[in-house]
């Protein structure tokens, strides 16, 4: 395949110790910990701070503001524990069988297994059971909304379970996570009869979508292994638009240079303005994304740049703390069912995997059912679906307005069907108009979604209608990214239009 290229350049130059329960006075904590903790207040109060006033608008002093030469990374390491860390992760291939004695450290830079195959993260889960499912809810919930590092991030608020032996110091945050979960009210009882619907907002993060959960996991760990003097120059990806924009976000957080390769006239103008802004190496290629996919791997496997596409299972590892986090913001309660958009389908596997580590560790006691939503343009998991598993083909994508999972050869597709097998999952597809229409109806009850949001209510509109989904299911959609990175699918399309003036009709006073 011949390609062209344009270039745009940005003139900006471009072990931790287990488990640290880092709180403030949480309630829960008053009973003896399981093993020898730093239970330390993570700040102090520093009485030639204050001074004495009659005046009552002076502010009371604040007990626990750390001390005044130190920043939040300073005030972790001084409260850090000295007991051994217990925990550990590796890579293994991918669904390998118990006989399996092939592995690879973290601090390896290997992305494919001897076989050619996928790898997985692979956590110590002997030593992980040795806590039991409250001490891990406990724990978990009292780093909710702190300011505590590393803890005030979504993703390392679970560090134990994403990357256990990093130290602290060399992780690359922006506190992502902790995202909105908010009940679709009026969309649930307008158009689906449904009291029980969810949409969890991950497009309320850093860059605007999902892809920072897992961009502070792999950045983090290349700022590890540059420090370990590893053969790494920069880090590299093909991208849809979102995972150049948190690859590059990222990278420049941690002075890391980042190469992006994107399909010319394939993404939005906001998707093209935040990797250039971030100072990323932008190459504009005349191909689709797949073809972008192809390069960054052969360039990968010549270049010391590090591959950062789904490929690379540590992205994985921290997109899998949104299920968890679900789970939180349910009070521990497990909903019946969640539906996530799909295009390279890393991240049905991430959720499924969220939701399966609490089961196994005691958490929860089951695990919701997967729905897997592809655009009808972009559908090889679909197809594959209702062939029931017997043939995979790849396809050739066709313009989708949902542009992050417009994609025909999906890299994780193994995993994906793993994940929806074991999950008793489903597939749905949703055409152009299907998900136009989806978009418009649930931007009319308040909310602003972007198009592979709307592929995903599709699905769930599908699923409803034939009764697979019951009125009283809480059900979780998964909003991938944030609609104001999608502003010109929301002008250009017909149907919008359409929708609207049939909704305001219907809604006309009758004479």
């Amino acid at each position: 395949m011949a390609y062209s290229c344009s270039l745009f350049h940005s003139s900006l130059a471009s072990k931790s110790n287990f488990p640290l329960l880092h709180h403030r006075n949480h309630p829960k904590f008053n009973r003896p910990a399981p093993i020898v903790i730093s239970c330390s207040s993570s700040s102090t109060f520093d009485p030639s701070s204050t001074t004495s006033s009659s005046n009552n608008n002076t502010p009371s002093p604040q007990k626990n503001r750390r001390l005044a030469e130190e920043n939040i990374r300073d005030e972790a390491r001084r409260h850090r524990s000295t007991a051994k860390n217990t925990l550990s992760a590796k890579y293994v291939p991918f669904n390998a069988g118990p006989d399996c004695t092939e592995s690879y450290s973290l601090d390896e830079i290997v992305y494919r297994s001897r076989s050619g195959g996928l790898l997985d993260v692979q956590h110590d889960m002997e030593a992980l059971k040795k806590f039991d499912g409250a001490y891990w809810r406990e724990l978990f919930d009292s780093r909710v909304g702190k300011t505590t590092w590393p803890y005030g991030s979504g993703v390392w608020s679970k560090k134990e379970w994403v990357l256990p032996e990093i130290d602290p110091d060399d992780i690359v945050s922006a506190f992502e996570g902790n995202s909105n979960l908010f009940w679709a009210e009026r969309f649930g009882k307008q158009f689906l009869g449904m009291n029980d619907l969810w949409v969890k907002h991950c497009g309320i993060s850093h860059t605007g979508s999902f892809k920072d959960l897992g961009m502070t996991v792999l950045v983090s760990q290349v700022n590890r292994l540059r420090k370990l003097k590893r053969p790494v120059v920069g880090v590299g990806c093909a991208s849809t638009g979102d995972t150049s924009a948190a690859l590059s976000a990222y990278c420049a957080a941690a002075g890391i240079p980042s190469i992006v390769f994107l399909p010319a006239n394939k993404i939005s103008i906001a998707q093209l303005v935040q990797p250039i802004a971030n100072g990323a190496f932008v190459l504009s290629i005349d191909t689709d994304f797949d073809g972008c996919m192809k390069l960054i791997r052969e360039v990968t496997a010549e270049l010391p740049i590090y591959l950062a596409n789904s490929l690379n299972s540590l992205r994985l590892e921290g997109q899998k703390t949104a299920a968890i986090e679900i789970l939180q913001q349910f009070d521990w309660e497990v909903p019946d069912w969640v539906i996530v958009p799909g295009g390279n389908l890393g991240n049905i596997y991430a959720f499924y995997k969220g939701f399966k580590m609490c089961q196994e560790l005691g958490l929860v006691d089951r695990i919701p059912r997967l729905v897997c939503a592809q655009a009808a343009n972009a559908n090889p998991l679909y197809l594959y679906f209702k062939s029931e598993w017997n043939e995979f083909k790849a396809v050739k994508a066709n313009t989708t307005f949902a542009s992050a999972i417009q994609i025909g050869d999906p890299v994780s597709i193994d995993r994906a069907v793993y994940a929806l097998k074991n999950s008793n999952g489903i597939v749905e597809e949703a055409t152009e108009e299907e998900l136009m229409d989806a978009m418009a109806q649930a931007d009319s009850t308040g909310m602003f979604i972007c198009p592979h949001t709307g592929v995903a209510l599709t699905a769930l509109m599908k699923l409803r209608k034939s009764g697979v989904i019951g009125a009283g299911d809480r059900t979780v959609v998964v909003s991938t990214a944030h609609g104001l990175k999608f502003t010109q699918s929301k002008a250009d399309f017909g149907s919008v239009m359409d929708v609207l003036m049939k909704y305001l009709g219907d809604k006309a006073p009758k004479h």
